[in-house]
C-alpha cells in the first residue's frame, strides 16, 4: 500500500482553435487545457485521500472484511453487495485473514492518518473478543504490520514494511515475521533477503511461503520472492518467481488450489519516488514456476489487493482504492479457511 499524492497534469497541444459548426464531430480526447487559466507550473493534487480499500479477507458465509484504511475501519460486505461497518477505529487495518477456526487476524499498522497500533491482532467472531497475538519484537514496535496469511499448520505470517515517515521507528529492519500456535513469534526474513515486504501468501500444500518485495524507491525490487517452508516453519533461501522490472509491482498476493499465484500489481499514472507505467494495472497469474499466465483487466488506477471466496472460493474480489470488484474464476483459492466442500 503505497498512494501518491500528487498526478501530474498532462498538458495537451491546441487542437481546437475554431468555432465548431453542428455537424463536426469532438474528439474530447484532444480538447487541450486551458493553460492561460490556470496559474503556472500548475499540478493536480490529492486534496483528500477520502477511501482506500485493503486487506480482503472472506468467511464461511460468503461475506468479505476488508480495510478502509483513511477512514480507520474494517468494513463487511455481504454476498448480495451491502456494505456495513464491522470495526470503527481499527488501529489503521490493512491486511486481513481468516485462520482454520474462522477467527480473523488482523495487521494494525500506522499509515494513512494517526491512530495506527502498529500489532496484530485476533478477533473471535462468535463473541466479538480481540486478542493481541503481538505488539513487539524483542521490546520494540513493529514499523507498520502489512499483510498477512496462515498455513495449514495453523502458523501466522505477516509482513512489517514501512513506507511513508519514518521517524518514529524502533527498529532498522523490514521484516516478516512467524507467529507460532503456542504464541511464539519469530523474525524470519529481514534485509538483506527482501529489501520491503508486503504481500504474503503460502502455498497449498505449505511447503512454500510467497512474499511481495515492493520497494516503490527508484531502482528498489518489485518481485516476487519464494521461500521452501521446513516442518518447522524454518525458510530455505529464497529465489526470484517474478520480477516485475521497475513499474508498479506486486501488492497482494493469494494462491489457488493448483499453486498459481494470483498478484494484484500496475499502475496507470506515474508515482514517486520510483514507480512508472510499465505495468498496466490488473491482476497478474503466476505459475509457481514463474511463468506468466495472465492477466485480468481492472480498470481502476491503484489495484491493492484480492481474495477468494463465495462458494467453492470461486469468486475472486480484487480492491483497487476505492472500489471492490468480483470476478467468476474457473479454479478455487486456496485460504486456511473456509474450508472447501468436498
Amino acid at each position: 500500500m503505497k498512494p501518491s499524492q500528487i498526478l501530474p497534469l498532462t498538458l495537451l497541444p491546441l487542437m481546437l482553435s475554431h468555432h465548431l459548426r453542428a455537424d463536426e464531430k469532438v474528439n474530447f480526447a484532444q480538447a487541450p487545457v486551458p493553460t492561460k487559466l490556470l496559474a503556472p507550473d500548475a499540478k493536480v493534487t490529492v486534496a483528500a485521500l477520502v477511501c482506500f480499500y485493503e486487506g480482503p479477507a472472506a468467511d464461511a458465509r460468503g461475506n468479505l472484511f476488508f480495510s478502509d484504511i483513511p477512514a480507520n475501519t474494517i468494513l463487511k460486505m455481504t454476498p448480495e453487495g451491502a456494505v456495513s461497518v464491522f470495526r470503527s477505529d481499527s488501529g489503521r487495518t490493512n491486511g486481513n485473514a481468516f485462520d482454520a477456526k474462522g477467527r480473523l487476524v488482523s495487521c494494525e499498522g500506522s499509515g494513512l492518518g494517526a491512530g495506527g497500533r502498529r500489532r496484530v491482532v485476533r478477533t473471535d467472531m462468535k463473541t466479538g473478543a480481540i486478542s493481541v497475538l503481538t505488539d513487539r519484537f524483542e521490546g520494540k514496535r513493529y514499523n507498520s504490520p502489512n499483510d498477512v496469511c496462515v498455513d495449514g499448520a495453523g502458523r501466522i505470517w505477516f509482513t512489517d514494511p514501512r513506507y511513508g515517515d519514518r521517524g518514529d521507528m524502533e527498529m532498522d529492519v523490514e521484516g516478516v515475521y512467524r507467529v507460532d500456535s503456542d504464541g511464539r513469534v519469530a523474525r524470519v526474513l529481514g534485509q538483506p533477503d527482501v529489501e520491503k515486504p508486503n504481500g504474503i501468501a503460502v502455498a497449498p500444500d505449505g511447503k512454500t511461503l510467497y512474499v511481495v518485495d515492493s520497494n516503490d524507491q527508484p531502482g528498489g525490487n518489485r518481485k516476487v520472492w519464494a521461500f521452501d517452508v521446513s516442518p518447522k516453519g524454518d525458510l530455505g533461501k529464497g529465489r526470484t518467481v517474478f520480477d516485475f522490472g521497475q513499474g508498479r509491482g506486486g501488492d497482494g498476493v493469494r494462491t489457488d488450489v493448483d499453486g498459481n499465484l494470483w498478484v494484484a500489481a500496475g499502475i496507470q499514472t506515474s508515482r514517486p519516488p520510483g514507480e512508472v507505467v510499465d505495468i498496466p494495472q490488473g491482476v497478474y497469474v503466476i505459475s509457481p514456476q514463474g511463468k506468466l499466465l495472465g492477466r485480468v483487466p481492472i480498470p481502476e488506477d491503484y489495484v491493492t489487493n484480492l481474495a477468494f471466496g463465495g462458494p467453492e472460493r470461486k469468486t475472486l474480489y480484487v480492491l483497487a482504492g476505492k472500489s471492490v470488484y468480483k470476478i467468476p474464476v474457473a479454479v478455487s483459492g486456496y485460504a486456511a479457511y473456509p474450508p472447501l466442500r468436498p
